[in-house]
Protein backbone atom coordinates (compact mmCIF):
# COMPACT_ATOMS: atom_id res chain seq x y z
CA UNK A 1 0.00 0.00 0.00
CA UNK A 2 2.80 2.41 0.95
CA UNK A 3 4.57 1.61 -2.30
CA UNK A 4 1.41 2.49 -4.26
CA UNK A 5 1.00 5.81 -2.45
CA UNK A 6 4.67 6.70 -3.06
CA UNK A 7 4.33 5.96 -6.79
CA UNK A 8 1.17 8.12 -6.97
CA UNK A 9 2.83 11.16 -5.33
CA UNK A 10 5.83 10.81 -7.67
CA UNK A 11 3.50 11.04 -10.71
CA UNK A 12 1.75 14.16 -9.30
CA UNK A 13 5.07 15.93 -8.65
CA UNK A 14 6.21 15.20 -12.19
CA UNK A 15 3.03 16.70 -13.69
CA UNK A 16 3.32 19.85 -11.55
CA UNK A 17 6.91 20.41 -12.66
CA UNK A 18 5.88 20.11 -16.30
CA UNK A 19 3.13 22.71 -15.86
CA UNK A 20 5.46 25.25 -14.24
CA UNK A 21 7.74 25.40 -17.35
CA UNK A 22 5.05 25.52 -20.05
CA UNK A 23 5.59 27.97 -23.04
CA UNK A 24 2.29 29.76 -22.28
CA UNK A 25 3.30 30.61 -18.73
CA UNK A 26 6.78 31.73 -19.83
CA UNK A 27 5.28 34.06 -22.39
CA UNK A 28 3.07 35.59 -19.72
CA UNK A 29 5.89 36.29 -17.30
CA UNK A 30 8.60 37.36 -19.80
CA UNK A 31 7.22 39.97 -22.28
CA UNK A 32 8.72 40.03 -25.78
CA UNK A 33 11.29 42.69 -26.75
CA UNK A 34 9.98 46.22 -27.37
CA UNK A 35 10.81 45.97 -31.03
CA UNK A 36 8.00 43.53 -31.75
CA UNK A 37 5.04 45.91 -31.19
CA UNK A 38 6.30 48.16 -34.00
CA UNK A 39 5.13 45.46 -36.43
CA UNK A 40 1.63 45.93 -35.13
CA UNK A 41 1.86 49.74 -35.22
CA UNK A 42 3.33 49.84 -38.72
CA UNK A 43 1.98 46.76 -40.50
CA UNK A 44 3.53 47.56 -43.91
CA UNK A 45 5.94 44.96 -45.20
CA UNK A 46 9.60 45.87 -44.68
CA UNK A 47 10.11 46.56 -48.39
CA UNK A 48 7.40 49.27 -48.28
CA UNK A 49 9.07 51.00 -45.33
CA UNK A 50 12.44 50.96 -47.05
CA UNK A 51 10.93 52.56 -50.13
CA UNK A 52 9.25 55.27 -48.08
CA UNK A 53 12.43 56.09 -46.17
CA UNK A 54 14.35 57.16 -49.28
CA UNK A 55 15.02 60.85 -48.64
CA UNK A 56 15.55 63.61 -51.13
CA UNK A 57 18.88 63.67 -52.89
CA UNK A 58 20.13 66.43 -50.64
CA UNK A 59 19.80 64.46 -47.39
CA UNK A 60 23.40 63.91 -46.36
CA UNK A 61 23.05 63.64 -42.63
CA UNK A 62 22.34 59.97 -41.96
CA UNK A 63 21.30 60.85 -38.45
CA UNK A 64 18.06 62.11 -40.00
CA UNK A 65 16.98 58.49 -40.57
CA UNK A 66 15.28 57.43 -37.34
CA UNK A 67 13.05 54.39 -37.24
CA UNK A 68 9.49 54.92 -38.35
CA UNK A 69 8.31 54.07 -34.85
CA UNK A 70 9.19 57.69 -33.99
CA UNK A 71 6.15 58.79 -35.97
CA UNK A 72 3.63 56.78 -33.98
CA UNK A 73 0.77 58.74 -32.31
CA UNK A 74 3.27 59.62 -29.56
CA UNK A 75 5.86 60.99 -31.98
CA UNK A 76 8.41 63.45 -30.65
CA UNK A 77 9.47 66.93 -31.76
CA UNK A 78 8.31 70.35 -30.58
CA UNK A 79 6.24 70.82 -33.73
CA UNK A 80 5.49 67.21 -34.64
CA UNK A 81 1.78 67.49 -33.83
CA UNK A 82 1.16 71.13 -34.78
CA UNK A 83 -1.68 71.55 -37.31
CA UNK A 84 0.22 74.43 -38.95
CA UNK A 85 3.26 72.19 -39.40
CA UNK A 86 1.08 69.48 -40.91
CA UNK A 87 -0.40 71.99 -43.36
CA UNK A 88 3.07 73.10 -44.41
CA UNK A 89 4.10 69.49 -44.99
CA UNK A 90 0.98 68.89 -47.07
CA UNK A 91 1.72 71.95 -49.20
CA UNK A 92 5.36 71.04 -49.81
CA UNK A 93 4.45 67.46 -50.69
CA UNK A 94 1.72 68.60 -53.06
CA UNK A 95 3.39 71.59 -54.71
CA UNK A 96 7.14 70.97 -54.41
CA UNK A 97 7.33 67.15 -54.67
CA UNK A 98 8.90 66.63 -51.24
CA UNK A 99 8.74 63.20 -49.61
CA UNK A 100 6.43 63.33 -46.62
CA UNK A 101 8.63 61.07 -44.50
CA UNK A 102 11.61 63.37 -45.10
CA UNK A 103 9.73 66.48 -43.91
CA UNK A 104 8.37 64.64 -40.87
CA UNK A 105 11.86 63.59 -39.88
CA UNK A 106 13.02 67.19 -40.22
CA UNK A 107 10.30 68.52 -37.93
CA UNK A 108 11.05 65.76 -35.44
CA UNK A 109 14.35 67.53 -34.73
CA UNK A 110 13.22 71.16 -34.80
CA UNK A 111 13.43 72.87 -31.40
CA UNK A 112 11.14 75.64 -30.22
CA UNK A 113 13.07 78.73 -29.10
CA UNK A 114 11.16 80.42 -26.30
CA UNK A 115 13.74 83.20 -25.96
CA UNK A 116 12.96 84.32 -29.52
CA UNK A 117 9.27 84.65 -28.68
CA UNK A 118 10.14 86.57 -25.52
CA UNK A 119 12.33 88.90 -27.56
CA UNK A 120 9.81 89.68 -30.31
CA UNK A 121 6.98 90.11 -27.79
CA UNK A 122 8.88 92.51 -25.53
CA UNK A 123 7.14 95.83 -24.84
CA UNK A 124 7.87 98.51 -27.41
CA UNK A 125 9.33 101.81 -26.30
CA UNK A 126 6.99 104.76 -26.65
CA UNK A 127 7.96 107.35 -29.23
CA UNK A 128 8.57 110.85 -28.03
CA UNK A 129 7.15 113.85 -29.83
CA UNK A 130 10.30 115.80 -29.08
CA UNK A 131 13.85 115.23 -30.31
CA UNK A 132 15.68 112.64 -28.22
CA UNK A 133 18.81 112.02 -30.29
CA UNK A 134 17.67 108.55 -31.38
CA UNK A 135 19.29 108.89 -34.80
CA UNK A 136 22.62 109.96 -33.35
CA UNK A 137 22.69 106.91 -31.08
CA UNK A 138 21.67 104.60 -33.92
CA UNK A 139 24.30 106.04 -36.25
CA UNK A 140 27.01 105.62 -33.62
CA UNK A 141 26.55 101.84 -33.65
CA UNK A 142 27.73 101.57 -37.24
CA UNK A 143 29.89 104.57 -38.12
CA UNK A 144 32.76 103.65 -35.83
CA UNK A 145 36.45 103.87 -36.60
CA UNK A 146 36.78 100.09 -36.44
CA UNK A 147 33.86 99.51 -38.78
CA UNK A 148 35.25 101.97 -41.30
CA UNK A 149 38.81 100.60 -41.07
CA UNK A 150 37.62 96.99 -41.37
CA UNK A 151 35.47 98.01 -44.32
CA UNK A 152 38.50 99.42 -46.08
CA UNK A 153 40.33 96.13 -45.45
CA UNK A 154 37.39 94.16 -46.85
CA UNK A 155 37.28 96.44 -49.90
CA UNK A 156 40.98 95.83 -50.56
CA UNK A 157 40.71 92.05 -50.20
CA UNK A 158 37.71 91.75 -52.49
CA UNK A 159 38.31 94.71 -54.77
CA UNK A 160 38.27 92.58 -57.91
CA UNK A 161 34.84 91.10 -57.11
CA UNK A 162 33.51 94.54 -56.16
CA UNK A 163 34.69 96.05 -59.45
CA UNK A 164 33.15 93.18 -61.37
CA UNK A 165 29.85 93.66 -59.53
CA UNK A 166 29.88 97.38 -60.31
CA UNK A 167 30.53 96.68 -63.98
CA UNK A 168 27.71 94.14 -64.18
CA UNK A 169 25.07 95.70 -61.94
CA UNK A 170 26.01 99.38 -61.72
CA UNK A 171 26.13 99.45 -57.90
CA UNK A 172 29.16 101.31 -56.46
CA UNK A 173 31.44 99.18 -54.21
CA UNK A 174 30.96 101.39 -51.16
CA UNK A 175 27.27 100.50 -50.90
CA UNK A 176 27.88 96.76 -51.13
CA UNK A 177 30.63 96.99 -48.51
CA UNK A 178 28.45 99.16 -46.27
CA UNK A 179 25.63 96.62 -46.31
CA UNK A 180 28.00 93.84 -45.26
CA UNK A 181 29.53 96.06 -42.60
CA UNK A 182 26.20 96.95 -41.03
CA UNK A 183 24.69 93.48 -41.30
CA UNK A 184 27.56 91.32 -40.02
CA UNK A 185 30.65 93.49 -39.48
CA UNK A 186 32.15 91.95 -42.63
CA UNK A 187 31.42 88.42 -41.49
CA UNK A 188 32.41 88.86 -37.85
CA UNK A 189 28.87 88.40 -36.54
CA UNK A 190 26.98 85.89 -38.63
CA UNK A 191 24.54 84.70 -35.97
CA UNK A 192 24.76 81.49 -33.99
CA UNK A 193 21.18 80.22 -34.03
CA UNK A 194 19.95 77.33 -36.17
CA UNK A 195 17.97 78.97 -38.92
CA UNK A 196 15.38 76.20 -39.08
CA UNK A 197 14.62 76.51 -35.34
CA UNK A 198 14.22 80.29 -35.58
CA UNK A 199 11.93 80.14 -38.60
CA UNK A 200 9.77 77.33 -37.21
CA UNK A 201 9.38 79.10 -33.87
CA UNK A 202 8.21 82.31 -35.52
CA UNK A 203 6.10 80.49 -38.11
CA UNK A 204 4.17 78.33 -35.66
CA UNK A 205 4.20 80.32 -32.40
CA UNK A 206 4.16 84.00 -33.41
CA UNK A 207 0.67 84.63 -34.81
CA UNK A 208 1.26 88.28 -35.73
CA UNK A 209 3.89 87.33 -38.36
CA UNK A 210 2.99 83.68 -38.85
CA UNK A 211 2.18 84.01 -42.54
CA UNK A 212 5.47 85.70 -43.35
CA UNK A 213 7.67 83.28 -41.41
CA UNK A 214 5.78 80.22 -42.64
CA UNK A 215 6.64 81.38 -46.14
CA UNK A 216 10.28 81.84 -45.11
CA UNK A 217 10.39 78.36 -43.58
CA UNK A 218 8.95 76.96 -46.79
CA UNK A 219 11.60 78.82 -48.81
CA UNK A 220 14.32 77.60 -46.48
CA UNK A 221 13.39 73.95 -46.93
CA UNK A 222 13.29 74.37 -50.70
CA UNK A 223 16.60 76.23 -50.62
CA UNK A 224 18.26 73.48 -48.57
CA UNK A 225 17.04 70.85 -51.01
CA UNK A 226 18.04 72.75 -54.14
CA UNK A 227 21.45 73.81 -52.83
CA UNK A 228 22.33 70.44 -51.30
CA UNK A 229 22.45 71.75 -47.70
CA UNK A 230 21.87 69.89 -44.48
CA UNK A 231 18.88 71.93 -43.19
CA UNK A 232 20.26 71.86 -39.63
CA UNK A 233 23.64 73.32 -40.53
CA UNK A 234 22.90 76.98 -41.51
CA UNK A 235 23.05 79.38 -38.60
CA UNK A 236 21.95 82.97 -38.57
CA UNK A 237 19.95 85.63 -36.77
CA UNK A 238 16.99 85.18 -34.44
CA UNK A 239 14.74 85.92 -37.43
CA UNK A 240 16.38 83.43 -39.79
CA UNK A 241 18.59 85.81 -41.80
CA UNK A 242 21.71 84.13 -43.18
CA UNK A 243 25.24 84.75 -44.42
CA UNK A 244 27.41 87.86 -44.68
CA UNK A 245 24.53 89.80 -46.21
CA UNK A 246 21.84 88.35 -43.91
CA UNK A 247 19.49 87.27 -46.67
CA UNK A 248 16.16 85.76 -45.71
CA UNK A 249 15.48 82.41 -47.45
CA UNK A 250 13.00 83.88 -49.93
CA UNK A 251 15.54 86.55 -50.90
CA UNK A 252 18.19 83.88 -51.29
CA UNK A 253 16.01 81.94 -53.72
CA UNK A 254 15.18 85.04 -55.77
CA UNK A 255 18.36 87.10 -55.81
CA UNK A 256 21.40 85.12 -54.61
CA UNK A 257 23.92 84.50 -57.41
CA UNK A 258 26.89 82.22 -57.96
CA UNK A 259 29.32 85.11 -58.43
CA UNK A 260 32.51 83.05 -58.07
CA UNK A 261 31.23 80.60 -60.70
CA UNK A 262 31.86 77.44 -58.67
CA UNK A 263 28.45 75.95 -59.34
CA UNK A 264 26.67 76.89 -56.11
CA UNK A 265 25.29 79.93 -54.35
CA UNK A 266 26.93 80.41 -50.97
CA UNK A 267 26.17 83.54 -48.96
CA UNK A 268 28.82 82.61 -46.42
CA UNK A 269 31.25 83.21 -49.29
CA UNK A 270 32.19 86.93 -49.61
CA UNK A 271 32.37 86.82 -53.42
CA UNK A 272 28.89 85.33 -53.82
CA UNK A 273 27.63 87.80 -51.21
CA UNK A 274 29.02 90.78 -53.15
CA UNK A 275 27.33 89.69 -56.37
CA UNK A 276 24.08 88.85 -54.59
CA UNK A 277 23.77 92.22 -52.85
CA UNK A 278 24.45 94.08 -56.09
CA UNK A 279 21.92 91.90 -57.90
CA UNK A 280 19.38 92.57 -55.13
CA UNK A 281 19.82 96.32 -55.54
CA UNK A 282 19.52 96.39 -59.31
CA UNK A 283 16.54 94.01 -59.19
CA UNK A 284 14.75 96.52 -56.97
CA UNK A 285 15.40 99.46 -59.30
CA UNK A 286 18.84 100.85 -58.48
CA UNK A 287 19.65 103.74 -60.82
CA UNK A 288 23.27 103.76 -61.90
CA UNK A 289 24.95 107.12 -61.33
CA UNK A 290 22.04 108.69 -59.45
CA UNK A 291 22.39 110.15 -55.94
CA UNK A 292 20.89 108.36 -52.95
CA UNK A 293 19.77 111.19 -50.70
CA UNK A 294 20.27 114.96 -50.41
CA UNK A 295 20.32 117.12 -47.31
CA UNK A 296 17.43 119.58 -47.13
CA UNK A 297 17.39 123.15 -45.88
CA UNK A 298 14.25 123.90 -43.87
CA UNK A 299 12.67 127.24 -43.02
CA UNK A 300 9.36 128.02 -41.41
CA UNK A 301 7.01 125.55 -39.72
CA UNK A 302 5.84 123.65 -42.78
CA UNK A 303 8.16 120.67 -42.42
CA UNK A 304 6.82 119.90 -38.95
CA UNK A 305 3.31 119.37 -40.32
CA UNK A 306 4.27 116.97 -43.12
CA UNK A 307 4.35 113.20 -43.03
CA UNK A 308 7.90 111.82 -43.17
CA UNK A 309 9.46 108.47 -43.99
CA UNK A 310 10.96 106.51 -46.86
CA UNK A 311 7.48 105.68 -48.20
CA UNK A 312 6.36 109.30 -48.61
CA UNK A 313 6.33 111.00 -52.01
CA UNK A 314 6.49 114.72 -52.73
CA UNK A 315 7.34 116.87 -55.70
CA UNK A 316 10.17 119.39 -55.22
CA UNK A 317 7.64 122.17 -55.89
CA UNK A 318 5.41 121.04 -53.04
CA UNK A 319 8.39 120.90 -50.70
CA UNK A 320 9.46 124.40 -51.63
CA UNK A 321 5.99 125.70 -50.79
CA UNK A 322 6.53 124.30 -47.31
CA UNK A 323 9.98 125.82 -46.88
CA UNK A 324 11.98 122.69 -47.76
CA UNK A 325 14.75 123.04 -50.38
CA UNK A 326 17.36 120.55 -51.56
CA UNK A 327 20.96 121.60 -50.92
CA UNK A 328 22.23 119.70 -54.01
CA UNK A 329 20.93 118.36 -57.28
CA UNK A 330 18.29 115.64 -57.26
CA UNK A 331 19.40 113.90 -60.46
CA UNK A 332 16.42 112.27 -62.12
CA UNK A 333 14.32 112.51 -58.99
CA UNK A 334 10.95 114.04 -59.78
CA UNK A 335 9.34 112.63 -56.65
CA UNK A 336 11.24 112.36 -53.38
CA UNK A 337 10.56 111.14 -49.87
CA UNK A 338 10.92 113.44 -46.88
CA UNK A 339 13.20 111.93 -44.23
CA UNK A 340 13.38 113.32 -40.71
CA UNK A 341 16.23 112.22 -38.44
CA UNK A 342 15.99 112.70 -34.69
CA UNK A 343 19.56 113.94 -34.20
CA UNK A 344 21.14 115.10 -30.96
CA UNK A 345 21.16 118.74 -32.06
CA UNK A 346 17.58 118.71 -33.34
CA UNK A 347 15.78 117.32 -36.35
CA UNK A 348 17.65 116.87 -39.64
CA UNK A 349 15.72 116.73 -42.90
CA UNK A 350 16.82 114.82 -45.98
CA UNK A 351 15.25 114.04 -49.34
CA UNK A 352 15.27 110.38 -50.28
CA UNK A 353 15.61 109.49 -53.95
CA UNK A 354 14.94 106.25 -55.80
CA UNK A 355 18.21 104.67 -54.68
CA UNK A 356 17.42 105.49 -51.05
CA UNK A 357 14.14 103.62 -51.43
CA UNK A 358 16.01 100.66 -52.94
CA UNK A 359 18.16 100.42 -49.81
CA UNK A 360 15.01 100.31 -47.68
CA UNK A 361 13.97 97.18 -49.58
CA UNK A 362 16.83 95.50 -47.74
CA UNK A 363 15.51 96.73 -44.40
CA UNK A 364 12.33 98.78 -44.19
CA UNK A 365 13.76 101.59 -42.12
CA UNK A 366 14.79 105.16 -42.95
CA UNK A 367 17.44 105.01 -40.23
CA UNK A 368 18.88 101.81 -41.69
CA UNK A 369 19.07 103.25 -45.21
CA UNK A 370 20.68 106.43 -43.93
CA UNK A 371 23.24 104.44 -41.94
CA UNK A 372 24.13 102.48 -45.10
CA UNK A 373 24.44 105.72 -47.04
CA UNK A 374 26.63 107.46 -44.48
CA UNK A 375 28.87 104.42 -43.92
CA UNK A 376 29.27 104.15 -47.70
CA UNK A 377 30.28 107.80 -47.84
CA UNK A 378 32.78 107.30 -45.02
CA UNK A 379 34.31 104.33 -46.83
CA UNK A 380 34.51 106.26 -50.10
CA UNK A 381 36.15 109.21 -48.38
CA UNK A 382 38.69 106.99 -46.62
CA UNK A 383 39.55 105.34 -49.92
CA UNK A 384 40.41 108.77 -51.29
CA UNK A 385 37.74 108.70 -53.99
CA UNK A 386 36.68 112.29 -53.52
CA UNK A 387 35.45 114.62 -50.80
CA UNK A 388 32.52 113.15 -48.94
CA UNK A 389 29.14 114.61 -49.75
CA UNK A 390 28.46 114.45 -46.01
CA UNK A 391 31.18 116.97 -45.34
CA UNK A 392 29.78 119.14 -48.11
CA UNK A 393 26.33 118.87 -46.55
CA UNK A 394 27.68 119.90 -43.17
CA UNK A 395 26.57 116.81 -41.27
CA UNK A 396 27.22 117.35 -37.58
CA UNK A 397 29.87 115.12 -36.00
CA UNK A 398 31.23 114.02 -39.38
CA UNK A 399 34.71 112.63 -38.77
CA UNK A 400 35.48 109.49 -40.78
Amino acid sequence: MRIFILIAWTLVATLLAACSSSPERAAGTSPPPRARPTVRVWPEPPKVWRAESISDRVLRDRALRPSRARWSPGRRGDYANYPAAARLIDKLVRQESFKRAYLERILARVERQQWILDFVNRPKAKRSRRPTGAWTRYRAKFLTRDNISNGIGFWRRYGRALRRAQARYGVPPEYVVAIIGIETRYGGYLGKHRVIDALATLAFDYPRRSKFFTGELESFLIMARDEGLDPFRPRGSYAGAMGLGQFMPSSFRKWAVDFDRNGKRDLWNPVDTIGSIANYFVSHGWRKGDPVTVRASVSGMGAGTMKTGYDTSYSPAMLRRNGIVATAGLGRGRQVSLIRLDAAGGYEYWLGLKNFYVITRYNHSSYYAMAVYQLAQALRSRRGLGRSVLAQAGVSGWNP
